[in-house]
């Protein structure tokens, strides 16, 4: 296990997050696993090809993404470990700049500063702001939602994603050190990107969806003990509530995994989260979460944030328990 690893990788990342100067000068990993994705979707997903056709291809693209993607970083683990083996203090410079690595793609600081970005538009700067905040983190329509339906999808971005981008990340990397973290990332990126049940991607994308739902098991059930666990540290929210809401609701969620974080969130919170929804045009009737008010204001995402970091400090204090008792028996 590569728990000291990942304590180090979630540390650094919540402290320093990913620089945008050094964003702006040569992007992001996430990006550039996105550029080998969209080469392969626009090489191999042609629509004259048969659907089955193109569910093979579509396996073999994420094939080539994945060996590529932890390739990489396998080699770079190994030169780097390698490198500094005889080194004074090489063990701890090595975790250090692994971790500094793997921190590029554990989303804890940035998915807050997302978040708060919404609040902060509602506040001062008013509803299409708001709209324009939101529909970085979401991916439904924005463009005519209300201030309440802005609160709602927002709390179930931030509860989904804590899940996927910051649970996730940080169980494969302690799991399988810096290859798992890339092998995960590459993974949910290319669901984000071609796992989609529209006519482009239904066939191409079906192997990337049915994987991302497998790897992102582990990390929802998590996801959803760290919030009910940080719902009991506060006063103002529900570990009971939390509970309950979770195993009545998470199995009706649309998703095997989002369904965890969203309805743990709502029942610690009060609220009730996902219900009717609109993407791409389209209406959703989907099962809700929680069973409180559906009318949410500015302050429950306020409320929401507080939880969202006690459920962090939650995740990386078990995750030095793990680390301590890993280094004490080696």
């Amino acid at each position: 296990m590569f728990a000291p690893l990942a304590l180090t990788a979630a540390l650094i990342e919540v402290v320093f997050g990913y620089p945008k100067w050094l964003l702006q000068r040569i992007g992001h990993p996430v990006m550039w696993i996105g550029w080998l994705i969209a080469w392969c979707e626009n090489q191999w997903n042609k629509s004259s090809k048969s659907d089955k056709s193109r569910t093979h291809l579509g396996f073999l693209a994420l094939g080539l993404v994945i060996a590529l993607s932890a390739g990489s970083a396998l080699i770079i683990s190994v030169l780097i470990t390698t490198t500094l083996d005889n080194a004074f203090m090489g063990s701890f410079l090595s975790c250090l700049i692994l971790g500094l690595l793997a921190s590029t793609l554990i989303a804890q600081r940035s998915l807050h500063e997302h978040v708060q970005k919404v609040v902060q538009a509602l506040d001062l700067e008013g509803i299409e702001s708001a709209r324009k905040a939101v529909s970085q983190i979401v991916g439904r329509d924005t463009t005519e939602l209300d201030e309440p339906q802005i609160c709602r999808a927002t709390i179930e971005s931030l509860s989904e994603n804590f899940s996927d981008g910051v649970v996730a990340p940080i169980f494969w990397l302690t799991i399988a050190g810096l290859p798992g973290l890339v092998a995960y990332k590459a993974i949910n990126t290319s669901d984000s990107m071609i796992g989609h049940l529209s006519k482009r991607y239904k066939a191409f994308g079906f192997a990337t969806a049915k994987l991302d739902d497998l790897v992102n098991l582990p990390a929802s059930r998590l996801a959803a003990f760290f919030i009910i666990t940080a719902a009991a540290l506060l006063a103002s929210t529900s570990a009971s509530n939390a509970y309950k809401a979770v195993k009545r609701d998470a199995q009706s969620h649309r998703s095997p995994n989002a369904g965890w974080p969203e309805a743990a969130t709502a029942g610690a919170l009060g609220l009730a989260l996902a219900g009717p929804r609109t993407y791409n045009g389209n209406r959703t009737d989907d099962s809700w979460m929680g069973d409180g008010r559906r009318i949410l204001t500015a302050s429950d995402i306020k409320k929401a944030l507080s939880l969202y970091r006690v459920a962090c400090s939650v995740q990386i204090f078990l995750l030095a328990i793990l680390a301590g008792l890993l280094i004490y028996l080696t």
